[in-house]
């Protein structure tokens, strides 16, 4: 059973917030975390626009989120709000998908603008999926996160410390409901 299931919203290949996702996941497979990854790429674009829910990829995404016990998000804000691929992508998942599961979203921005777009938009819709349990989640200005020669990510300290909180607090949630499990 995977525990984390990591969730890409952003279709470009080479995107900050899939940069981010990746760190994040760095930093819980340092906690022993079974992790499972998808993107809004791993779905065939037919099976999107068209709402394919037979789809072996989509049931494959079904099955890997009915595992987890947690999901991370990352995703862009475009236009106040998520991408319009990651909302085509949650659209074939059941409607409460996400039931019982701790949500962290994590959201990169050009500015600080769009801040709110967690708390309106991205936590209303996770809540609407069944989450009674979202985390404060993350926002980070573009500027925010630089790669260095060797394309590897460098954030603000400040974020950096943020995201290392935030998954201390997933990884610390993830334990209670293991000891209230037993």
């Amino acid at each position: 059973m995977y525990k984390i299931v990591t969730i890409s919203g952003n279709p470009s290949l080479t995107s900050r917030s899939a940069a981010i996702l990746n760190y994040a996941q760095e930093l819980c497979s340092k906690h022993q975390i079974e992790i499972a990854s998808i993107t809004v790429r791993d779905l065939p674009p037919e099976d999107l626009i068209y709402g394919n829910f037979e789809s072996p990829e989509v049931k494959k995404l079904q099955l890997l989120v009915g595992q987890a016990e947690a999901v991370i998000i990352s995703t862009p804000v475009y236009n106040s709000s998520y991408t319009g691929i990651l909302k085509a992508l949650l659209d074939l998942m059941p409607q409460y998908a996400f039931a019982s599961k701790t949500i962290l979203p994590i959201v990169t921005g050009g500015s600080i603008n769009h801040l709110l777009s967690i708390d309106y938009a991205i936590k209303p819709l996770f809540s609407a999926m069944g989450a009674t349990h979202i985390l404060k989640g993350v926002y980070v200005v573009s500027s925010q996160i630089q790669f260095n020669e060797q394309k590897e990510i460098q954030l603000d300290s400040d974020i950096e410390q943020r995201l290392k909180a935030s998954i201390q607090e997933l990884v610390n949630t993830l334990t209670q409901k293991q000891l209230v499990a037993v």
